[in-house]
């Protein structure tokens, strides 16, 4: 089934009305008589037909003459444009209007107009190229945030993000309130283009305690995409706190997030809050991964407790020797002797070493 065009082409004014050189009155009378014969017409094809030969046929008998031929020639074009866009044929309707700007006698202003119609047209007929070209000249001498964003759009389904980037800031600019198709749209040309810190900052802009939860979760896989982990870990906390996000998985991103952000004692307060809750498994992996987080937070009490708790665990001598090791490096004599005591039964002979400095 085709899908009509929603162009609108022509004037509902008599031709004679028009800006342009003066016409002959015969001209005139004719180009209204197609026109009201286009309007009546709708969508039956051999009149709309009618109506393309025999403007096509006037326009080219008239290209040729001085400026008030050539301006009725034009005229005549847009008749045939016209016709063929209700036929659903928006190249072809492009061709004509691109001709008829191209005629002398044609002004500026309906230049410009035909101009934008036939960037429509382009881009309805998928020539995304050349409706990319004719809305950059059009939008030169224009101010259309509708257009801008049109043509934001066509460059990213081209893929030339990087120009897209240059008119999705004009684009927002122009636009007090985005759509969430708009908001979308930018973001993908941001990320698109390698602009992962203006992206960010875009997002970061609109952030707060009403926003949806895929609205975190996008500016936080931003943050790390843009090699911000700090700045992820931030806003994965924010989010929790404000019970956008609620998952045990949740959880357990926003602890490695910390990790990879620099804040590992939230990372391992909020571990041993999952292990108490029996959340996450007892085993070795997350006993080590308590370990190594309080050890990086540099809490001493903590990180040694955790250390003992692995080796305790694991009954693995290279764990008894690293909680020894970590224990003598903070002056935890005591400590230190009695996990390097354990692991040298286990046979560690470095651990043997570490003991016997202590006699």
């Amino acid at each position: 089934m085709k899908r009509p065009l929603t162009i609108l082409l022509l004037s509902v004014w008599s031709f004679s009305a028009q800006a342009g050189p003066a016409l002959q009155g015969d001209v005139i009378a004719d180009l209204n008589a197609l026109q009201s014969r286009l309007q009546e017409s709708q969508s039956q094809e051999a009149a709309l037909t009618q109506v393309v030969e025999r403007a096509t046929a006037q326009a080219e008998r008239l290209a040729s003459g001085n400026q008030s031929d050539q301006w009725a020639s034009a005229l005549y074009q847009q008749l045939a444009a016209g016709a063929l866009v209700r036929q659903d044929q928006p190249a072809a309707a492009a061709d004509r209007l691109a001709t008829a700007r191209g005629m002398s006698g044609v002004d500026a202003d309906q230049a410009a107009r035909w101009l934008r119609e036939e960037a429509s047209l382009r881009r309805a007929a998928g020539q995304r190229d050349q409706a990319i070209e004719l809305l950059t000249e059009w939008l030169a001498n224009q101010q259309d945030s509708d257009a801008v964003w049109q043509l934001t759009r066509l460059l990213a389904q081209q893929e030339r993000w990087d120009e897209a980037a240059r008119w999705v800031e004009q684009a927002q600019s122009e636009t007090p309130e985005l759509s969430e198709a708009q908001q979308a749209l930018a973001l993908a040309i941001y990320r698109n283009a390698g602009q992962g810190d203006q992206a960010l900052g875009w997002l970061l802009s609109g952030l707060n305690a009403q926003s949806d939860t895929a609205d975190w979760r996008q500016a936080a896989g931003l943050a790390q995409q843009a090699g911000q982990p700090g700045v992820a870990a931030g806003l994965w906390e924010m989010a929790w706190q404000l019970g956008k996000l609620t998952e045990p998985e949740d959880r357990w991103l926003l602890i490695q997030l910390h990790l990879a952000g620099g804040t590992p004692a939230r990372a391992a307060e909020y571990l041993e809050q999952a292990l108490a809750e029996g959340e996450v498994v007892r085993d070795e992996t997350n006993l080590r991964l308590l370990a190594n987080a309080w050890r990086q937070a540099k809490d001493v009490e903590k990180a040694l407790d955790a250390w003992q708790a692995l080796a305790m665990h694991t009954q693995a001598a290279t764990d008894w020797r690293a909680y020894g090791q970590l224990a003598y490096a903070w002056g935890e004599d005591e400590q230190a002797q009695q996990a390097f005591a354990q692991a040298s039964e286990l046979g560690d002979e470095e651990a043997s070493q570490w003991l016997a400095s202590f006699n």
